[in-house]
């Protein structure tokens, strides 16, 4: 057996999963919480009672922080961190660096959410973190990649299934959009404030590549992480197609970079790039086509478990 496989009497790290299972669910009802309220406020305005923190400016991203990255972020940590030791038969390549992660990643969405509140933001679509919070993600995120790639180094078996690849995709796109999207100067080392490197419609690239690759890896491939995992697994069934799921990973991730400018067309961005932009998001029709028909087929003939199964 290879060195890091586990062993009958060797368990994998499940505390830390479950940390960040249970924390999804706080950060969901918070978020969704937050979004009710903001919403409440655009049809009855005085529910802002006056309170800068509490107004519709300030709750918005308050709701989509602690929706994707509280609630979505810690259900990645959750099911990456098991997808890769079930699939691998190895532990979490390191205990101490696992729960750095979750206390880490806690840390940055809880202290983002309070200084939008306090009015301390970038003021860029999810990405409105200040500079010494940007710092801290970046560390964590580096122990995460480390943890991760680690543990695949250490699986017992020379494949590494497919979901794998997606989570790998999605741990990579979101350092390299994080770091290059936030490159700011900071106004002071003891302030909060800082100011972009980029301007102009330079800065509007920097942050429509962000925004929609965001969705992209973080809210797309590492979900479809989870998909190529947990729907066979709980239907019994193989992945319809295991060519397919290959064919759909490479081409979800060469076509999605390339598509953020979509949302700047008749702007003073030049018009091919918005025009390329637009292309290559018609043509992610293909591997969101290919997902959906892997997902289903794998469906096929263990429809009755959606009504059954509540993981399903």
């Amino acid at each position: 057996m290879a060195h890091g496989a586990v062993t009958g009497t060797q368990q994998y790290n499940y505390e830390v999963i479950r940390k960040f299972a249970v924390m999804a669910l706080v950060w969901g009802v918070l978020g969704m919480s937050a979004g009710l309220y903001a919403a409440l406020e655009l049809a009855y305005p005085l529910l802002n009672m006056g309170i800068a923190e509490i107004t519709f400016g300030r709750l918005r991203p308050v709701h989509t922080t602690l929706v994707i990255f509280g609630f979505g972020g810690s259900a990645l940590f959750a099911t990456s961190y098991y997808v890769v030791q079930r699939t691998c038969q190895a532990r979490l390549y390191s205990d101490m660096l696992a729960t750095f992660t979750f206390w880490g990643w806690q840390a940055a969405v809880a202290l983002g959410a309070a200084g939008y509140m306090l009015g301390y933001t970038q003021a860029r679509e999810y990405a409105e973190f200040e500079w010494p919070i940007d710092l801290l993600i970046t560390v964590v995120w580096v122990a995460y990649f480390w943890v991760y790639v680690q543990t695949l180094k250490r699986r017992s078996q020379p494949h590494i299934y497919v979901a794998n690849w997606f989570y790998v995709a999605f741990i990579l796109a979101t350092a390299i959009l994080h770091i290059f999207n936030n490159i700011a100067v900071p106004v002071g080392l003891f302030s909060m404030k800082s100011y972009s490197m980029f301007s102009g419609v330079q800065d509007a690239m920097t942050q429509w590549w962000y925004g929609h690759n965001a969705v992209g890896f973080f809210l797309t491939a590492a979900f479809l992480g989870m998909m190529y995992y947990f729907v066979p697994k709980q239907a019994g069934r193989p992945v319809y197609s295991y060519r397919l799921s290959i064919i759909h990973f490479w081409a979800l991730a060469f076509l999605y970079m390339w598509v953020g400018a979509h949302h700047l067309h008749w702007t003073a961005l030049p018009d091919w790039t918005s025009t390329l932009a637009a292309t290559f998001s018609i043509m992610l029709l293909l591997p969101s086509w290919g997902g959906m028909i892997n997902g289903v087929m794998t469906l096929s003939g263990a429809w009755n478990k959606l009504r059954t199964d509540p993981i399903m």
